[in-house]
């Protein structure tokens, strides 16, 4: 894929820069294309990638939130709204896969700090292709209504990385829930000085996936050489986990 740095150079910046959000702007906003309460769907004003069709979801019309402090009314409604328009964004013939992710914090590549999420059809690149089993399987941290949590014991980048795995969409609750409690985990309890992480969503073979990834600064090793390395610690991680979620994880 190719990036447009001329365009890039031109984003607004309110995570790095300080610069005015235009998310709190809704006067100001062009090319919406649903509204439901304070979520809104939009074209994306800065079309960075190249041969493909971005939208933005500004998930609230609080700037300073985050997933992680949603009510479960809203965090339901968001999450059944962004899958919604993500998966019928897939059935058009004209892209040749979708990707549906969400950036948070000065270390996850993102400019904006009001939460959103994006939605890009991609014309000529599939992201499954490069999509191994092995990324989403580790060790169980707890299973509900159809859907699973485990800790990646091979994470695609590496040391920590949470999955989430839906087969079916009536459980989108469940879905949402263990998600939302894996950011409130990373932000509030992991690491003190963390404050970034990324969501990432994948449909393939026949499941709903979301990834949860802390972000601190990437190992040269991967960088350099795509070595990937895991925590040495994952049981420990996931006995904090299910202690922090205990009362949670028993009622599910």
């Amino acid at each position: 894929m190719k990036f447009n740095m001329g365009i890039a150079r031109g984003k607004p910046n309110s995570v790095h820069l300080n610069h005015d959000c235009p998310f709190c702007r809704t006067d100001q906003l062009t090319g919406i294309k649903e509204i439901e309460g304070s979520i809104i769907l939009l074209e994306n004003k800065y079309p960075v990638i190249q041969d493909a069709y971005p939208l933005l979801i500004i998930e609230t019309d609080q700037c300073d939130s985050d997933l992680s402090e949603y009510s479960e009314e809203h965090l339901n409604k968001l999450m059944a709204f962004a899958m919604k328009h993500w998966l019928e964004m897939e059935k058009q013939p004209e892209y040749k896969s979708v990707i549906f992710y969400k950036n948070h914090g000065p270390l996850s590549g993102g400019t904006i700090r009001h939460p959103h999420m994006q939605i890009i059809g991609l014309k000529n690149a599939d992201y499954r292709e490069t999509l191994k089993e092995d990324y989403f399987e580790g060790l169980p941290i707890a299973e509900a209504s159809g859907v699973t949590l485990n800790l990646s014991t091979k994470p695609m980048i590496g040391f920590t990385e949470f999955n989430v795995v839906m087969k079916d969409l009536a459980n989108i609750h469940q879905f949402a829930a263990y998600t939302q409690q894996v950011v409130i985990y990373l932000l509030k309890h992991f690491n003190a000085r963390l404050t970034s992480y990324n969501l990432f969503f994948y449909h393939w073979n026949n499941k709903y996936i979301a990834k949860i990834v802390p972000r601190f600064p990437t190992s040269p090793l991967f960088v350099g050489f795509r070595l990937r390395q895991v925590s040495n610690n994952l049981e420990n991680i996931v006995e904090d986990f299910q202690s922090v979620f205990a009362r949670n994880l028993s009622e599910s």
